[in-house]
């Protein structure tokens, strides 16, 4: 067991955005839809993506800019740019807010949350990541209807 000071300590969560959106905008989601219950007993740590948004933002008119990607992607989602620098920009993060017991994330920063774990070849953990660490995924996604079914008439919207 660790000591009396790890004991109370609450689990630190990395809090990784959504694209063209901003740690700001996580924050605000966060705190009016989770229970104060929840939140009072978990360190989140919100931090922006290194990037400026480099075109709108689905969230334009609802939050305030600025706004924030963590990489950039092709329209078909097989090329990206900037990738490898994030990775590097996230593991300096994990450095600086140590010690990081967790993964939290928002769509793109899903993506990112769900995937470090694999890519630990290319994204070295710090020793002060949790070797049991947790991983918050909230994803954002389309189905079209011929994913659900390959029968038409049983498809929903």
């Amino acid at each position: 067991m660790g000591s009396e000071g790890e004991m109370a300590r609450k689990p630190r969560f990395l809090c990784l955005h959504g694209f063209r959106t901003s740690a700001a905008i996580l924050k605000k989601q966060l705190t009016i839809k989770w229970p104060e219950s929840v939140l009072q007993n978990l360190d989140l740590v919100f931090v922006d993506a290194p990037y400026p948004a480099e075109g709108k933002s689905e969230v334009e008119g609802i939050f305030d800019p600025p706004y924030y990607e963590w990489f950039q992607f092709n329209k078909e989602f097989t090329e990206y740019r900037n990738f490898e620098e994030c990775l590097a920009y996230i593991e300096e993060l994990m450095i600086q807010h140590a010690p990081i017991d967790g993964l939290l994330g928002f769509s793109q920063g899903a993506i990112l949350s769900a995937g470090l774990p694999g890519l630990q070849s290319k994204v070295r953990f710090p020793s002060t990541f949790s070797k049991n660490g947790f991983h918050v995924l909230c994803a954002v996604g389309f189905v079209t209807k011929t994913v659900l079914s390959n029968d038409s008439s049983k498809t929903r919207d």
